[in-house]
């Protein structure tokens, strides 16, 4: 029902993403899902890959900080509305939404949203209490 994402701190300087994604195709790991959130001087890249524990260590070893966080990921029709269906069922049971992103899926017209909520046990219990469908990898 939830799922380990990857954060790396990263200086805003010109090719450190690049770096990162290098890293990580060293490895022979695979990205499934990626985000970037930036200020003026750091990012955060948060990742979703098929295997977090020997990622993080690629990381730790290349000289990122990279740390595991636990995130729902709940699986959505790739279709208008499906999204908004999700966010008004956190709404009704005021579960606060610290941040989202998503990526599509293999499936034919399937989508997983990737969320980290405040409070990490009472959304899972929404989410299945809802009848969402969760994925554990993808």
């Amino acid at each position: 029902m939830q799922i380990q994402q990857i954060s790396v701190f990263l200086e805003n300087n010109a090719g450190r993403l690049g770096e990162v994604t290098k890293v990580i195709a060293g490895a022979g790991i695979n990205m499934r899902a990626i985000s970037v959130a930036d200020t003026a001087d750091f990012g955060i890249l948060r990742l979703i890959v098929d295997d977090t524990p020997r990622a993080v260590q690629a990381l730790n070893a290349a000289g990122f900080t990279a740390k595991e966080t636990s995130v729902a990921a709940v699986e959505i029709e790739d279709a208008p509305g499906s999204l908004a269906r999700v966010m008004e069922v956190f709404q009704k049971s005021q579960v606060n939404i610290e941040y989202l992103y998503a990526s599509l899926q293999n499936q034919a017209d399937k989508a997983v949203v990737i969320f980290k909520l405040a409070d990490h046990a009472k959304g899972l219990q929404i989410i299945q209490e809802n009848g969402l469908s969760t994925v554990d990898s993808f």
